[in-house]
């Protein structure tokens, strides 16, 4: 279809393979091998040529209040220009934020109004080809941010009033907000949306799952003919994409909303999809804020469950781990005992056993541009030393997950105040249009990239089972760590490897502790060398008994260490 007959429908759509094009398969890496680098596409550069700001401290980002409520102006060929940024930061994955056209009051793109259209403030369907292209030439993936669970505000109830969820009851439909939207045509269909109100209650079913996401309207996810009819032109449409524009994977929003077939089934076609291009490790990635047992309703592709006497498969590969983005950071912040943290850890460990590969790459992270619920939104850079978060962000590299860093985060962004705009600041200055954040010589930065080469280069940060260590003052007393701002230590195992990270999470004082080594890999007299952090190594050590295997670390307040007993790989 030419730019001057847009397609306008789902009947339009050719998924037959783009002749001549030889689609990325990614079998260079395992999905728990990927570095992702999340961004807005409003809020990482414009088109305009940029130079650094060259600052040693924090950095708030651009963009006033009122500025950052509304566009600002980034896109995907800003996105493309610098992709270097993200390459030279170690990241090996790009997840964008949504992309098709919202309504013109929203930059975030989770107000969608045609979904076969990029939003023209953000550029065309060519300059996402481009960037992916651009991207796959650096072995980058792209990620779309995508939203199945509801539309844009495009339409409204009887004299625009904003309805109410109230014990399931469906209200009139009122008129559509625009002759030409949504898109595709199959959507103006007022009987696809359940038409059920606001959500009051977002932890309390079914309301959560048919309520509106504020003025965002949702669409039918039960096993109606409706609601069947809305996801095959959902998945058909965001196969579509993956046709003209070569994406690597999805970030499904709200996947707690949806119900768990509804999931299954969009991920195992749009799977399907992806094989008839010949295409591979097509990845799929949910947000689920909830208790980690909701992770086993959605997760595994090869994994099923009964349901009413009929087989669910589960399509999602990972969804991002909200537990541990709480827990993390309030333990780095050393505002938390270290507690729920070695609880969480051990969890993963055992999930990543019996959930097989899926267990082990669920996707960390530190920094979130929506916290829902939280009545003052701030990025973890707000109450953060510059060392600290650079032991955030080693703690993603250096445990089990798939990390994914936040943009900005690198740059120690601190934005906090009453919305999430606050936290969605811009890379790019909107006063000079000649300055950016796109500082590499930034301290944070330079860390994050070096412990970022470091995983890539080890198989054992990557593969390698994970192991909480205890601690003791005097080397007879073992203990997992109990009190806040103390030190944490942790193995990564994988053969006869071992890597041990530790940090201490005082800010004000010294800590030395002996810590807990494989006894079979690690006899007396062999030694750990540092490999980040610090120079020099530490001696394996033995206790009276000789049964008890340990090194001692002496570390500075808020200081990250990696050490190694494989002296040739170092």
């Amino acid at each position: 279809m030419s730019p001057d007959h847009p397609i306008t429908s789902i009947r339009e759509i050719d998924l037959s393979p783009k002749p001549g094009k030889t689609y990325w398969k990614n079998g260079i890496r395992e999905w728990r091998e990927e570095f992702i680098y999340f961004l807005l596409v409003d809020r990482f550069h414009d088109d305009l040529e940029r130079n650094p700001l060259l600052v040693s401290n924090h950095s708030s980002g651009f963009g006033t209040q009122d500025q950052l409520r509304t566009t600002c102006g980034g896109t995907l060929k800003g996105i493309e220009k610098h992709l270097d940024y993200i390459k030279d930061l170690g990241c090996t994955a790009l997840w964008l934020s949504p992309v098709f056209e919202n309504n013109p009051a929203s930059y975030h793109g989770y107000a969608i109004q045609n979904y076969l259209k990029i939003d023209p403030r953000f550029g065309t369907k060519d300059d996402l080809e481009s960037l992916v292209n651009a991207a796959h030439k650096l072995e980058i993936c792209v990620f779309l941010d995508i939203v199945l669970h509801h539309s844009g505000d495009n339409w409204a109830y009887p004299a625009d009033e904003p309805y109410y969820y109230y014990q399931g009851a469906t209200f009139p439909f009122g008129a559509w907000r625009n002759e030409n939207t949504p898109v595709p045509t199959e959507l103006r269909n007022s009987e696809l949306y359940w038409k059920k109100g606001r959500i009051r209650n977002f932890d309390t079913f079914p309301e959560t799952r048919e309520g509106d996401f504020h003025g965002l309207k949702t669409f039918k996810n039960d096993a109606s003919p409706e609601a069947l009819l809305v996801q095959q032109i959902l998945t058909k449409v965001h196969c579509y994409w993956m046709r003209e524009t070569d994406i690597d994977g999805f970030r499904i929003d709200a996947v707690k909303h949806m119900g768990e077939e509804t999931v299954s089934q969009f991920c195992s076609h749009v799977r399907e999809y992806a094989y008839k291009l010949g295409k591979r490790n097509f990845f799929l990635f949910g947000e689920l804020v909830g208790p980690e047992e909701m992770y086993n309703k959605y997760i595994g592709p090869k994994t099923s469950v009964v349901v009413e006497d009929k087989a669910i498969y589960f399509g999602l590969n990972s969804v991002l781990d909200f537990p541990l983005y709480h827990i993390l950071s309030d333990v780095i912040h050393g505002k938390a005992t270290p507690e729920k943290l070695v609880k969480r850890y051990e969890s993963l460990r055992k999930n990543a056993m019996s959930r097989g590969e899926f267990g082990e790459f669920l996707v960390t992270f530190i920094d979130n541009h929506d916290q829902v619920g939280q009545t003052l939104k701030q990025r973890f850079g707000s109450e953060a030393t510059k060392e600290q978060i650079i032991a955030g962000i080693g703690f993603l590299l250096c445990a089990l997950g798939t990390p994914c860093i936040y943009y900005g985060t690198e740059q120690g962004f601190n934005g906090s105040g009453q919305d999430d705009s606050s936290i969605r600041e811009a890379m790019f200055s909107l006063d000079d249009p000649t300055r950016n954040a796109l500082n590499k010589s930034c301290h944070i930065y330079l860390e994050i990239a070096k412990l970022a080469s470091i995983r890539k280069n080890s198989a054992v940060l990557k593969f390698g089972r994970m192991y909480m260590r205890k601690l003791s003052e005097d080397g007879k007393n073992f203990h997992l760590p109990t009190f806040p701002k103390c030190l944490l230590a942790f193995s990564r195992v994988l053969y006869d490897e071992e890597f041990v990270i530790a940090y201490n999470s005082s800010l004000t004082e010294y800590d030395e502790e002996y810590i807990l080594v494989d006894r079979l890999l690690n006899p007396s007299g062999s030694v750990f060398k540092f490999i980040f952090g610090q120079s020099g190594q530490a001696n394996v050590l033995l206790n009276e008994k000789g049964d008890l295997h340990f090194i001692k670390l002496k570390l500075a307040p808020a200081q990250f260490v990696i050490l190694s007993n494989n002296l040739s790989d170092v």
